[in-house]
């Protein structure tokens, strides 16, 4: 069975080192984080973790990050892109906290388990896996955190850079396999789930990506709040960004516009070739009156037109 196979029916297994991962330290942390995040991070439990966007005073979506709480840190697990941006972000705002933010990137190896029998895989490694989604266990010199990438369901292997290389055999050794970038990418969009870099940036307000699991809107104040809560009020975005389908199996390029009626109704931001699906998957940023009337779409500049469904 290939990895790719692997992920739909089991389990397989790839890294995610790149990762930018920054630990936030300080008796004034969570002031800081809850001030400078989308989320409640006042309310976090030890050992508990959610994910949040850090925005402009604009409203415009600098970063994304999975928030663990450590107990004596609060560690954040973004892009790889994101990780100096982030703690310099952070560091910005420091001025009389007790807070320090340190760019650990480097320091730490990421191993991910996922798929549908991915906590039964982890489990039968030997590791722990917590009971809740984003939930943190500690190891004798790291830590697992329960998040996937590509998949809904996953486990990361949180482990001092020292040790991946002897991790990585031990992975090898099991019957699980390694699936690489490109097959990641497909997986992920497969299931609909958006990148930062790739389907979210700085164009885009919070509420347009859809997700509201970012968002807390009882928080009180924090960098950006006004602009999300004036969308909240008003219960309007104009877009919205959504899986699709796309018949047949050539992928159109990032930025292709979408036509309704011949008239603009929204852009591909990543598109690839299923062999799964036996067709082309893709997110797509879609206007609002397109997405209620979910007509079929046409993939501009096409010969013959593609023909574009929401997932």
């Amino acid at each position: 069975m290939t990895a790719y196979e692997a992920i739909h029916k089991d389990a397989a297994w790839l890294d995610l080192s790149p990762r930018g991962k920054v630990r936030l330290t300080g008796e004034d942390r969570v002031r800081l984080l809850h001030a400078m995040c989308t989320n409640n991070i006042e309310h976090l439990a030890k050992h508990a973790g959610l994910y949040a966007f850090f925005l402009s005073a604009q409203g415009r979506i600098l970063a994304d990050a999975n928030i663990y709480n450590l107990g004596d840190s609060l560690f954040l697990d973004t892009e790889p892109e994101l990780g100096q941006k982030l703690r310099d972000h952070l560091d910005r705002y420091i001025i009389a906290d007790d807070a320090t933010a340190e760019d650990e990137t480097d320091r730490w190896a990421v191993v991910s388990i996922e798929g549908p029998r991915s906590l039964d895989n982890t489990r039968a490694l030997g590791l722990p896996v917590p009971e809740q989604p984003l939930g943190v266990e500690t190891l004798d010199a790291g830590f697992v955190a329960r998040a996937g990438s590509c998949w809904p369901e996953g486990v990361r292997v949180f482990l001092p850079e020292a040790e991946k290389e002897g991790f990585e055999q031990r992975m090898r050794a099991s019957l699980l396999p390694e699936l690489n970038a490109e097959e990641a990418r497909i997986v992920r969009l497969e299931n609909g789930t958006p990148r930062y870099g790739e389907d979210i940036s700085e164009r885009y307000l919070a509420q347009e990506t859809g997700l509201l699991r970012a968002l807390h809107f009882a928080k009180g104040c924090y960098l950006g709040q006004e602009i999300v809560e004036r969308i909240r009020s008003r219960a309007q975005v104009h877009r919205h960004l959504k899986a699709i389908h796309i018949d047949g199996e050539i992928a159109p390029a990032a930025g292709s516009k979408l036509l309704w009626n011949g008239n603009n109704a929204g852009e591909i931001t990543a598109a690839a070739f299923s062999a799964y699906f036996k067709r082309v998957v893709g997110l797509a940023y879609v206007r609002t009156e397109a997405v209620e009337s979910r007509p079929e779409l046409l993939v501009a500049d096409t010969e013959p037109s593609m023909r574009v469904h929401l997932a």
